[in-house]
């Protein structure tokens, strides 16, 4: 059953929007007709290794084109990329058909300027459906402003791929794969190659973006962030190249990385750190660890807040802001010098890591007394939770 929002949603574009057509009938009719397709095409011609090949190269190709090209690099500039690369992400960007981009990096700015409110285009109030696919069959071409990204405007890769992105994704995204298909394995594998690498590869590649726009804004947990509707969810970054981590993804956003941690799946951040190695790369951005340890203990003290109030309507809980608040400065300060004497310590000559060895030690033991006076504060506010009134 759809929702009141999904409702509601549905109602404003019958009778405010315009509906885009093409969208329309692309993105409806796709996941419809490929399968279909690629039923027929199984069971007239078989499956082979190309047609298999051509599937997973297009799907890799085509769905980082958009996390690292589209979203990391150019939506929020979170590293340099050498030109080559740029060029690769904008035809295997054009050949995803998530439009240009210039459009894709407009819209995603709006929704990070306006998240879950009326000017983010993909708002995730209005209902899983508007957000995950419905705001893309409506004509707001008259709303299009192109200002929030002259930066990307003014490149001439990004530029010639604005001008001609429906001849460039037809042919890299569909011609090029029917034709490596018939190389190999003559009509029945230029069929193939059309159908697998082409028409039914850009259904998946479509809707793992679709699912950062509407399911990592309704499952999942908030660690970082609970000013809006975005949501962690690890289970959605093995469908999206890594852009499950979405709740640090808003908290973040200039970060190269959403999965932070080392174990967090991430291939989009491998990418573009493999790639660093070779210099093709650089200026990757890293939030700070300081900052990083702050905002998860941000989110875990509003949670525990709203637990408190929630479970005790008359609770004071004046004092464990306070103390938090102290807890927090001290913390942010203590990661920063720790941070820059680890720094230092890299860098430094022999002579000089023995004295410098004993501060970071001793930075870590302030830390750690830190760390044991936030849990204290913690199991204050668990008490005080419990605690009601006879």
């Amino acid at each position: 059953m759809m929702s009141a929002t999904s409702e509601g949603a549905n109602q404003s574009l019958a009778n405010k929007k315009r509906i885009n057509w093409l969208n329309s009938i692309f993105l409806i009719g796709s996941p419809v007709v490929a399968p279909i397709a690629g039923y027929w095409h199984a069971t007239t011609y078989g499956i082979g290794w190309a047609e298999i090949l051509i599937f997973f190269i297009w799907y890799w190709a085509c769905g980082l084109s958009i996390t690292v090209g589209y979203h990391r690099l150019f939506s929020h500039k979170s590293h340099e990329a050498s030109s080559a690369l740029v060029f690769l992400y904008a035809i295997f960007g054009a050949a995803a058909f998530q439009n240009s981009i210039v459009e894709w990096a407009s819209d995603h700015r709006n929704h990070h300027k306006y998240t879950d409110l009326q000017k983010d285009p993909y708002n995730a109030k209005k209902g899983f459906l508007w957000s995950h696919i419905l705001w893309i069959l409506v004509d707001n071409t008259s709303e299009q402003d192109f200002t929030n990204v002259k930066d990307l405007s003014s490149v001439p890769i990004i530029a010639w791929q604005h001008r001609h992105i429906f001849k460039i994704g037809i042919f890299v995204g569909m011609i090029i794969p029917g034709l490596i298909g018939f190389a190999f394995g003559g009509i029945g594998g230029g069929i193939g190659g059309f159908i697998w690498g082409g028409f039914l590869r850009t259904v998946f590649v479509h809707h793992g973006t679709f699912l950062i726009n509407s399911a990592s804004h309704i499952w999942g947990r908030q660690p970082y962030l609970q000013t809006n509707t975005s949501r962690d969810s690890f289970w959605l970054a093995f469908f999206t190249f890594g852009e499950g981590y979405h709740n640090f993804h808003h908290a973040f956003q200039a970060d190269y990385r959403n999965g932070h941690r080392w174990f967090h799946f991430d291939p989009s951040k491998w990418w573009i750190s493999t790639f660093s190695l070779f210099k093709l790369n650089k200026k990757l951005k890293r939030a700070p660890q300081g900052s990083i340890a702050v905002a998860k203990l941000d989110g875990r003290f509003e949670r525990m807040k709203s637990q408190v109030i929630r479970n005790n309507s008359s609770a004071d809980i004046s004092d464990f802001e306070l103390k938090m608040a102290e807890c927090r400065k001290n913390l942010r300060r203590k990661m920063l010098e720790l941070s820059k004497k680890n720094e230092e310590y890299k860098k430094s000559i022999a002579a000089k890591k023995a004295e410098l060895g004993r501060q970071i030690t001793e930075i870590k033991g302030t830390l750690a007394d830190i760390r044991v006076e936030i849990s204290k504060i913690f199991s204050e506010m668990k008490v005080t939770s419990k605690t009601t009134l006879g």
